[in-house]
């Protein structure tokens, strides 16, 4: 069981390249399941034992299902779609020497930069075409070994070992082939899109690596693939939705792009979509809009973005007493700063969901000497109020291209997920939590 969720979740992130590829996946899945899609654009219609999702901007999706007794809550899960990547310029090529082609690109998220040498790499992304009835956003990947970044020999820089402060315009450029391959790569993604350059008018492209997710270790405990965090988290939360034949609330999952750089966009955590959605559903519901603040008053969110491992390395950067490890269930993430949103309310919460769905839980805060990041809770929190807790699963390597974390995760967190979905959770007037 714990090795065909593992397999599941490296299929799923092959197909997702990028956040674009990544929701149209995940639209495919809830298509297959009985999902219907509305757009924003048009008026809804919502009655009891509806199944609906909606996508804004092709990167961000929030799915919904309303049971037949229309209760009146919300349960959330949100995670998200990107990860730390290189995004290509507009105008890409770079001539080199008379001899090389190289892309310009620059960083999209904080990614450790060191490990995107020397392996195979490819381009996908998002492009706009002219079409005769206007202008239409086409997904494109291509799906081949393309691209390369070079090291430099260590014969040329004996001291690289000793640390070296590496230069996103210098260092980072991938090599896309030798001088007849100059103005060559939009024409590549034109063929690959099945249209012609002239009819490209934009582009939202992306390097991804080209690296095979792989299960390893002495007894197949571990594994590694591209775009883990947060693409394990959004896999979980899709499969939960799915996997929960009877959710006690109107069972919500977001996918929110952007996380990586802020959040600060129309689709991202901090823009106004999960609020927008969340108050059409209340008023089509319940017919009145004023009853969309005391809904928010009795529902409940998962933020689920993946934690920090204890490094096998470096356990000296982990919390003395609070120390996850891969396969051992998902992370409860704390943090005073509020970077976190888990409380003593929210925490309890999570921990009594995990004991009656039979899952380990783990606890992360931040060592008090290491600033941490922050997440989707809190930023989305600024907009929709809501008991939030912040999870994750354990994982080593965060953002670099190629992470790794524990075979057993994935379906633990799934599991977990399916508890939260199914239990009731009720926020009574005195402030006493009842499941049901």
């Amino acid at each position: 069981m714990f090795e065909k969720a593992t397999l599941d979740l490296i299929d799923f992130i092959q197909k997702s390249p990028t956040c674009f590829h990544a929701v149209s996946t995940i639209r495919q899945m809830l298509l297959e399941n009985g999902f219907t899609e509305l757009y924003e654009t048009e008026p809804w219609k919502l009655s009891p034992g509806d199944r609906r999702f909606v996508i804004r901007s092709d990167s961000s999706l929030i799915a919904f299902r309303i049971p037949e007794n229309t209760p009146d809550h919300f349960q959330i899960i949100a995670s998200h779609s990107d990860s730390p990547s290189f995004k290509i310029k507009e105008n890409a090529e770079i001539t080199a020497e008379e001899h090389y082609t190289k892309l310009n690109v620059e960083k999209y998220g904080g990614m450790l930069m060191a490990p995107w040498f020397d392996r195979p790499l490819s381009a996908a992304g998002r492009i706009v075409i002219r079409t005769e009835n206007g202008l239409a956003a086409r997904l494109v990947n291509i799906d081949r070994d393309l691209l390369m970044i070079p090291s430099l020999a260590i014969h040329m820089n004996r001291q690289v070992n000793d640390g070296y402060a590496y230069h996103p315009q210098k260092d980072m450029l991938p090599l896309f082939g030798d001088e007849t391959a100059s103005k060559g790569f939009l024409s590549l993604i034109a063929e690959s899109a099945g249209v012609t350059k002239e009819d490209i008018l934009g582009t939202d492209l992306f390097l991804y690596n080209r690296v095979p997710g792989t299960i390893w270790g002495a007894s197949r405990e571990f594994f590694s693939s591209a775009r883990l965090d947060d693409l394990q988290c959004a896999f979980s939360s899709v499969s939960a939705l799915l996997g929960t034949p009877d959710p006690k609330s109107i069972a919500v999952c977001c996918v929110f792009d952007n996380e990586e750089v802020g959040s600060t966009t129309k689709q991202g955590a901090d823009s106004t979509f999960l609020q927008d959605t969340l108050s059409r559903v209340c008023c089509c519901l319940t017919g009145s809009p004023e009853q969309y603040p005391a809904v928010l008053a009795k529902s409940f969110m998962l933020s689920a973005d993946n934690a920090h491992a204890v490094h096998p390395h470096h356990p000296d950067k982990a919390d003395p007493t609070n120390r996850p490890f891969m396969n051992m269930g998902p992370v409860l993430k704390f943090n005073a700063s509020q970077k976190y949103t888990t409380d003593s309310v929210s925490g309890a919460v999570f921990k009594e969901l995990c004991k009656r769905a039979g899952v380990p839980c783990q606890t992360y805060i931040n060592h008090s000497d290491i600033p941490g990041g922050s997440t989707l809770g809190n930023i989305s929190n600024s907009h929709v109020s809501l008991h939030t807790a912040d999870i994750g699963c354990a994982q080593l390597a965060m953002h670099s291209p190629y992470e790794t974390a524990g075979t057993k995760d994935t379906l633990y967190m799934i599991q977990a997920m399916q508890e939260f979905y199914r239990t009731g959770i009720r926020i009574l007037p005195d402030k006493m939590i009842a499941f049901h």
